[in-house]
């Protein structure tokens, strides 16, 4: 039976190619797609790992290297969508740069790069490890597990980089959105990892060297969370595993407050997802005509 094979997004770098690594010494194979190639040891004379190069923000891209993932070794079992860049626009500055530089002129349109990479990328990325997953050969095909990278930006507000904070929020709200669904229909489990400060090349310049030692998370924090997402006895599904120094805290779906629990209660949550459940049957069966 052939290994266990894991897609890895923003592979070449950072907690990507970690987590590449940590996945090889465990017998897995491993497809590390990232616009940037990898360093030559990982994916040099070595048969249990590819390098497609792939833009996570295009869906024609992505769709195409997990069709090309697929075909490599006939299965995927595990989809850390881990690519992300920070901010490219800055609103409130850039409005007040217009007023003394630029006069009446129209403001130009926003760079939305972070937007299209770090969430719809993630959900391209979940759509695509649903499809092929449940192509496995049914002998092995046993519970998928989707770990899509947040940060603690996504629990917890960064006025610095808001592009980013929003995009990591919106992570967070996929994955408790999509977990119980995709369990029940798909038998995938999906969380997120929520790093704090980890040493990688998202920072930008003088940020590493500036910022308090103590305060850095190590990467072996970040391996470990992943160790404790992959375990299938484990079968953790929903979680926000915030992974800070050399803590992890699962951080489950918040309890609504009394007043909106009434609410709650008043309009039973199965039947709001009864009536959407028919909706999204109807959408799932357009997207295929």
């Amino acid at each position: 039976m052939s290994s266990p094979v894991a897609i890895v997004t923003g592979a070449s770098s950072g907690i990507g190619l970690a987590l590449t690594k940590y996945l090889l010494s465990q017998a897995w194979s491993v497809v590390l797609l990232d616009i940037q190639k990898p360093p030559p040891e990982v994916t040099s004379s070595n048969d249990k790992s590819l390098y497609i190069r792939c833009d996570v923000g295009s869906w024609e891209s992505q769709a195409a290297a997990f069709e090309q993932a697929f075909k490599w070794n006939g299965r995927i079992d595990f989809a850390a969508l881990n690519a992300g860049i920070d901010d490219r626009d800055d609103i409130f500055r850039a409005a007040a740069l217009d007023q003394t530089e630029f006069g009446d002129q129209a403001p130009r349109k926003p760079d939305m790069s972070a937007f299209d990479i770090n969430l719809l990328g993630a959900y391209y990325g979940a759509k695509l490890f649903a499809h092929y997953y449940l192509r496995n050969p049914s002998k092995i095909r046993k519970m998928g597990c989707i770990v899509m990278t947040s940060s603690m930006a996504g629990l917890y507000p960064h006025a610095a980089v808001p592009q980013y904070t929003a995009t990591k929020y919106g992570v967070v709200g996929l994955v408790r959105s999509l977990a119980p669904t995709a369990l029940e229909v798909s038998g995938i489990r999906v969380n997120a990892l929520c790093p704090a400060f980890v040493p990688t090349n998202l920072a930008p310049p003088g940020l590493m060297e500036a910022w308090p030692k103590e305060g850095i998370t190590p990467m072996s924090t970040i391996i470990r969370a992943y160790e404790e997402l992959l375990d299938e006895k484990k079968a953790w599904n929903g979680q926000c595993v915030e992974a800070s120094l050399d803590e992890l805290m699962y951080r489950g779906s918040p309890v609504p407050p009394g007043s909106e629990k009434v609410k709650i209660d008043i309009h039973p949550l199965n039947l709001f997802d009864e009536i959407y459940r028919e909706r999204n049957i109807k959408f799932a069966r357009r997207s295929r005509l």
